[in-house]
């Protein structure tokens, strides 16, 4: 696992947290919040995912 896909996932299940939380407290700027952060963080996940793939290819 590279930095990209460990620091996307961890932003990912933080805006999870944050985004049931907003929903929990009745606070719609918390879930949006979490909503985007979950995203961001799936889109830097499937960032390095992709460097991950490339460099299996460039290895093989």
């Amino acid at each position: 696992m590279n930095k990209d896909q460990l620091k996307g996932r961890v932003e990912e299940t933080k805006g999870k947290v944050k985004e049931v939380a907003g929903k929990l407290l009745d606070d719609s700027d918390m879930e949006v919040e979490g909503n985007i952060q979950k995203n961001t963080g799936k889109v830097q996940a499937g960032f390095g995912d992709l460097k991950k793939n490339i460099s299996d290819i460039l290895d093989d």
